[in-house]
C-alpha cells in the first residue's frame, strides 16, 4: 500500500508497539466511571500553570497498571490566586468532552476519559502519550532541528487537527511544541485547551467586507467608533503596563524567563465565552502571539495559522523568528520585523512566510482555512485521507515508554499537594552563627 508520506524514521532501532492503544471511544466507555479515591499515581509527568499532570491507573479496573492514563489535577484552593483559573479549568473539560463523541472524535486530538471533582480537587483524565512533546523530541535531534520530511509529516497532522477544531468553531490559541504530544503510534495529539474558545464561523464575503471597512477607516482618517477606540486605548495601556511592570519585576526577583512563557490576560474584564466572531482577550505564549493579538484588534481562527508558521520556523531553525532579549522587544518584532531565512528559498520557507503574514486578512488560511494550506507545494503528494494509516512515523515510542512499572507506594496525590503547600523546613543555626550570638551578648 502506498503511504501518504515518505518519511525516514529518526531511529532505525525503534519498532512500533505490537498492541496499539485503545480507540478513543473504547477507552472513553471503559473509564467513564472513574473514582478519585481509586486512582493510583505512578509518577508526576509535569507541572504547569494550571495544575499537575500525573501518570495514573485505576486500581479497581486496572490493578496491574497495563493501561495508564494522564490525570490533570488542579487544587481548588489555589484557583483564586490565578486570574480566571477556575473557568479555564472547567472550560478545558468542556472542550475535551465535546471531542469525545463518535461524530467529533479525531485521531490527532485528545478525548475525555473522565472528570472527577472532590471538595479539594478538580481532575480530568486523558489518554497517556508516552512519546513526550515535540519540544523534547526536537532537542534530541542533531542541531536541535527536524528535516523537511519530518516537518512535513508533523505539520500535516497538526493542520488536520486544527482544521477539525475550526470546523467545530473552536480556535486553539495555544499552539506550541510543548502542546503537541506523541502518541503510542507515533502520531501527534494536541493538548491544553484552557486558552481555547468558541467562535462563530463567518462567511468569506463578511470577512472581505469587514476588512474593506477597516481599510476605509484607515485611508479616509475617519474616527473609530468610540467604544472600539476606548477598547483599543485600554488594551495599549494594559499592554504597556504588562511590558514594563513584568519585565522589571522579573529582573528584581532574579527570575529566569521560561522558554515558552505563557502570557495571561492583561485585562481584568470578565471574559465572555458566548459565541462571537472575534475574541479580544490577550492570551497565548509570547513568542507565538500574533500581531492582531498584540495590537488588540480582535482575533479569530487566523491566530492558529500564525502560530503554525512560528512552529514551522522553530522546527526548521531551532528558534522562533521574533524572539527578542525581553518581552517588549519580542512584541515589537512580532509587529514590525520580517522573518529571516537562511540559505536557498524553497516550498517550506514559502509556507512559513505566507503563514507569518502580519495582516490576518492576507494570511494563508484566512479565507478558506486548511484547504489553502493543503494546496501549497510543500504538501504536494500528501494523501490527507490516509495520514492515520502511516505505519512508520518519524518517531515511535519504545516499548519501555509504554510499559511502566508501578513503584511501591506510588505517588499519593493528596500528600503531593500538601507537601507543595508546606513551608520550607527551617535550617538549624550553624555553630559559627551561635558563637557570634554569644559573643555579641558578652
Amino acid at each position: 500500500m502506498e503511504l501518504p508520506l515518505s518519511t525516514p524514521p529518526l531511529s532505525s532501532s525503534q519498532k512500533p508497539l505490537l498492541l496499539p492503544p485503545p480507540s478513543p471511544l473504547e477507552d472513553h466507555q471503559h473509564q467513564q466511571d472513574l473514582v478519585f479515591d481509586s486512582i493510583r499515581a505512578i509518577k508526576v509527568l509535569g507541572k504547569g500553570a494550571m495544575g499537575t499532570v500525573f501518570l495514573v491507573h485505576d486500581q479497581e479496573t486496572d490493578p496491574a497498571a497495563k493501561n495508564p492514563f494522564a490525570l490533570k489535577v488542579v487544587e481548588k484552593s489555589t484557583l483564586h490566586t490565578k486570574f480566571d483559573a477556575e473557568r479555564r479549568a472547567r472550560w478545558e473539560i468542556q472542550v475535551l468532552n465535546q471531542l469525545s463523541t463518535p461524530k467529533t472524535a479525531h485521531p490527532f486530538l485528545p478525548h475525555l476519559i473522565s472528570s472527577v471533582e472532590t471538595q479539594e480537587f478538580l481532575a480530568w483524565a486523558v489518554p497517556f502519550c508516552p512519546g513526550g512533546d515535540l519540544n523534547v523530541l526536537r532537542h534530541r535531534q542533531n542541531d536541535h532541528v527536524f528535516s523537511p520530511a519530518v516537518i512535513r509529516f508533523y505539520l500535516a497532522e497538526i493542520v488536520c487537527a486544527l482544521d477539525h477544531l475550526h470546523e467545530m468553531g473552536i480556535v486553539f490559541r495555544d499552539l506550541k511544541p510543548e502542546n503537541i504530544l506523541i502518541q503510542h503510534s507515533g502520531h501527534v495529539t494536541l493538548t491544553d485547551f484552557d486558552l481555547s474558545r468558541t467562535l462563530t464561523r463567518k462567511t468569506v464575503r463578511n470577512l472581505i467586507c469587514n476588512a474593506a471597512a477597516t481599510s476605509c477607516h484607515l485611508i479616509t482618517g475617519n474616527r473609530l467608533e468610540q467604544p472600539q477606540k476606548k477598547q483599543q486605548q485600554q488594551h495599549r495601556r494594559n499592554l504597556t503596563r504588562w511590558w514594563f511592570v513584568n519585565d522589571n519585576q522579573q529582573k528584581k526577583n532574579g527570575l529566569k524567563k521560561a522558554k515558552s512563557a505563557r502570557v495571561s490576560p492583561v485585562s481584568r474584564r470578565k471574559l465572555s465565552f458566548n459565541n462571537g466572531e472575534r475574541s479580544n482577550s490577550f492570551v497565548g505564549t509570547e513568542e507565538y502571539i500574533s500581531p492582531e493579538v498584540v495590537r488588540g484588534d480582535g482575533h479569530e481562527f487566523a491566530v492558529d495559522w500564525w502560530a503554525l508558521g512560528i512552529l514551522s520556523y522553530e522546527m526548521l531553525y531551532g528558534t522562533t523568528p521574533f524572539k527578542g532579549k525581553d518581552r517588549k522587544e519580542t512584541f515589537r518584532n512580532v509587529l514590525l520585523k520580517k522573518p529571516e531565512f537562511v540559505g536557498k528559498r524553497n516550498d517550506l520557507t514559502d509556507l512559513i512566510e505566507r503563514l507569518l503574514e502580519k495582516d490576518p486578512t492576507q494570511r494563508l488560511g484566512y479565507q478558506r482555512g486548511a484547504c489553502e494550506i493543503k494546496e501549497l507545494g510543500f504538501f504536494k503528494g500528501v494523501r490527507w485521507d490516509l495520514l492515520t494509516e502511516v505505519l512508520r512515523p518519524p518517531f515511535i515510542p519504545s516499548r519501555e515508554d509504554g510499559e511502566l512499572t508501578v513503584t511501591t507506594g506510588g505517588v499519593d496525590i493528596r500528600k503531593y499537594f500538601e507537601d507543595l503547600r508546606a513551608p520550607p523546613p527551617s535550617m538549624p543555626p550553624s555553630p559559627s552563627s551561635d558563637c557570634h550570638r554569644k559573643l555579641s551578648e558578652f
